[in-house]
């Protein structure tokens, strides 16, 4: 069921719509499984010690925490984390460290393969027609080899910008990539911290995807909340349409 916290959303000055990526347009952990699975069955033919260090989770997530904590400025770049991840496993188990960058692209083609949720293409179809659509995400999914591009207008990512949500900086980036001012751009997405209060921080409108039925917990609250996209979609009908 949709309900409008305060302050109510004023769709007469969207003029551009910010959306989230992952766990907004499809699960995201299914998509990380299988690329963990894929990425491991391929070093077993190539590094099988190495393979067996990213196959277990317990090792896998120090191995992570290792990289963040050696390369703190690199927090923001989920594929430098995979990579270099992928580089220790191989270094520690003594196998060829010039496999990262192969086994990464494995890795990272698998996890391109995404399964939408089913209100995601009616409802890229549907706003794309109405306003600027701008991918922001912290992850490493490109929308064009995922297969959405042509919904999108622009998208920016922690990567290529070197900050993540909730930083304002990759809000306003996006939000220029769209050419309109932040308090013009609708921002949806699945999380409260990141998405939402992020937004929230940087001068935009907000619609929380809340698709599990969550409390909201936080002080400031969005715009809007809606459990699938078909409910953004209803919500944002009599909108103008800005293309």
């Amino acid at each position: 069921m949709r309900y409008s916290p305060a302050p109510m959303l004023d769709i007469s000055k969207i003029r551009a719509i910010t959306l989230d990526l992952d766990d907004t347009l499809w699960p995201i952990w299914p998509t990380i499984a299988k690329a963990e699975s894929t990425l491991a069955a391929w070093l077993v033919q190539r590094a099988p010690v190495a393979a067996a260090l990213v196959a277990d989770a317990e090792t896998r997530l120090a191995l992570r925490e290792h990289v963040v904590r050696t390369r703190p400025e690199m927090a923001h770049d989920m594929s430098f984390q995979r990579r270099e991840l992928i580089r220790l496993a191989l270094h520690r188990s003594n196998e060829d460290t010039r496999l990262a960058e192969p086994a990464f692209e494995v890795f990272l083609a698998q996890r391109m393969k995404v399964e939408l949720y089913a209100d995601a293409l009616p409802a890229l179809v549907f706003l794309a027609q109405r306003f600027p659509l701008v991918a922001v995400s912290n992850g490493n999914a490109d929308v064009a080899r995922v297969g959405i591009g042509s919904h999108f207008h622009a998208s920016v990512s922690a990567h290529q910008l070197g900050v993540g949500k909730p930083d304002p900086r990759i809000f306003h980036a996006a939000a220029g990539t769209a050419g309109v001012a932040a308090d013009e751009v609708l921002h949806v997405g699945d999380d409260a911290a990141l998405d939402v209060l992020g937004a929230l921080g940087a001068g935009m409108q907000t619609v929380w995807v809340n698709r599990s039925d969550d409390a909201w917990t936080h002080d400031r609250e969005p715009h809007e909340t809606v459990a699938s996209l078909n409910e953004l979609c209803e919500l944002l009908e009599a909108a103008p349409v800005r293309r």
